[in-house]
């Protein structure tokens, strides 16, 4: 092109605007820039109290009923050195996690939305797999766990009932599986709502119920220790006689796993970080301090909880607090405890399960495109105006995955071996390998060197915990099968 013809071509891509026209095109610029953030999103407002009441949300939930049976267990001197020992890694991985929410620089780097975005962005291809294969596995986990502790909850209210009408003393007996199958018909019904995750009222009633039924049992401990005139319980745990020399070792590694699982929230920081508001100061400045406020806070109500839990019935505290019935009464403040836990249970399933709900139909479409049976969307009326789609596909697979959980559920309704399993294979590799691998790739922590060198200790005494823990929640099952007989 020569010269005269690009300055034409200049003179007509960039007609001078009049001083009005300037001043409206900025004034247009600078309210778009008050209304989306660099990446094109509206702007986040999110701050180091809104973060930190998130993670409260999503720490604080039904693991903590375990506490004081993991109390029970290692006793008044290594329980709580095993719960500070975890706050203080669970703190430390996530402030690692949290300078790998942008690649590269902390101020304008690419933003990853989740946890998966991280690991894709700093790791190799087989590492994203393992780490997309883990995060499944303990969606399913977790949905064969809520069952569980939901249908325990429900018997217990029935059984709290009867209590009251016929004594403490009375035999109660309530078979676990219907209500199993009512909370999985629910969940089959409630799986079919689009986006149900991004319900606005969801966190609130989960913060609501997590927290009733959380203070309900510190509260009743406290009594129940009042009552008793002092507190229960020994330095090194439950006594040998009680149990045998190799089940305390079992349960001690088992306790391991309940308190993991407590802690267990590293899968959702990067998402609750991307609700922080753009720097400065950076994201990561500001996750890192909501995170330790965070910690703190739940690391004093989960020691309160285990604590009194354990002051208040020592050797015989129960596996769970709100059902194992070492309280009878009041009855009704039970009852509106065990409901809190459903209603948390109900909604938290879905919540979890969603990503791999979303990861199977995205795969199915295109593994399928062409199927009307995956990717057709029949819309049926439900009201003047609005009508539901449904997806075949859809309605196939979600319920035979609730259907799927139920039944496991129902062949091992074991709350504590199964939430000890869930916290060990959940705490190494997502809440310390790979933070620790994402935050040595995204800073270029230099290999053997001092800092690469504890970070991978770190990761190694981990791995221990893990490997330990997960071992002591089979033998538990392995010992509960001896015993129970399926759906009975």
């Amino acid at each position: 092109m020569k010269m005269g013809e690009s300055g034409d071509a200049n003179h007509y891509n960039h007609v001078a605007l009049t001083p009005a026209e300037a001043s409206l095109e900025f004034r247009l610029q600078h309210k778009a820039s008050e209304c989306f953030d660099d990446d094109g999103r509206l702007k986040r407002t999110g701050n180091v109290w809104t973060a930190s009441a998130h993670i409260i949300t999503a720490v604080i939930g039904s693991g903590v009923l375990s506490l004081a049976w993991a109390m029970c267990q290692l006793g008044w001197v290594a329980g709580p050195a095993v719960m500070l020992l975890f706050s203080f890694v669970t703190y430390y991985t996530s402030a690692l996690l949290a300078d790998c929410y942008r690649s590269g620089d902390p101020l304008t780097g690419k933003r990853n939305y989740t946890y998966m975005d991280a690991v894709q962005a700093n790791l190799n291809g087989i590492k994203v797999k393992i780490c997309g294969y883990l995060q499944y596995l303990n969606i399913v986990g977790v949905a064969i766990g809520y069952t569980i502790a939901a249908s325990i909850s429900m018997v217990a209210i029935k059984r709290s009932n009867c209590f009251h009408k016929i004594g403490d003393d009375g035999l109660c007996p309530v078979n676990s599986n219907p209500y199993m199958i009512m909370f999985g018909v629910a969940e089959v019904f409630l799986s079919q709502i689009p986006e149900f995750d991004q319900l606005w009222w969801l966190s609130i009633v989960a913060a609501i119920m997590s927290f009733t039924y959380s203070s309900i049992g510190l509260a009743l401990g406290i009594v129940q220790v009042i009552q008793n005139g002092g507190f229960r319980g020994r330095l090194t745990g439950i006594s040998i006689g009680t149990v045998s020399q190799m089940d305390k070792i079992w349960r001690i590694l088992q306790a391991l796993g309940n308190i993991a699982f407590a802690y267990s929230y590293s899968i959702i920081l990067i998402e609750i970080q991307d609700t922080i508001k753009a720097p400065p100061p950076s994201e990561a400045k500001v996750m890192k301090k909501a995170t330790l406020v965070s910690v703190a806070v739940t690391t004093i109500f989960y020691m309160l909880c285990g604590f009194m839990g354990y002051a208040a019935f020592g050797d015989l505290a129960p596996g769970n607090l709100l059902t194992g019935f070492g309280f009878y009464e009041p009855y009704w403040l039970l009852d509106i405890a065990n409901t809190a836990i459903v209603i948390h249970l109900v909604g938290a399933y879905q919540v979890f399960c969603q990503p791999l709900f979303a990861f199977v139909e995205k795969w199915a479409a295109r593994a399928w495109p062409n199927s009307e049976f995956v990717t057709k969307e029949i819309q049926v009326p439900i009201a003047s105006g609005t009508s539901y789609k449904l997806n075949l596909f859809r309605l196939t697979w979600r319920a035979v995955f609730v259907i799927v959980t139920t039944v496991i559920s129902m062949l091992l309704p074991f709350f504590n071996d199964v939430v000890g399993f869930l916290g060990a294979i959940g705490f190494w590799p997502l809440t310390v390998y790979f933070p620790i691998e994402m935050y040595i790739v995204q800073t270029k922590v230099p290999k053997w060197s001092t800092r690469w060198v504890c970070l991978q200790l770190l990761s190694f005494a981990c791995l221990i915990i893990t490997i330990a823990s997960a071992a002591g929640s089979i033998a538990g099952v392995v010992s509960d099968l001896k015993v129970y007989r399926p759906f009975n």
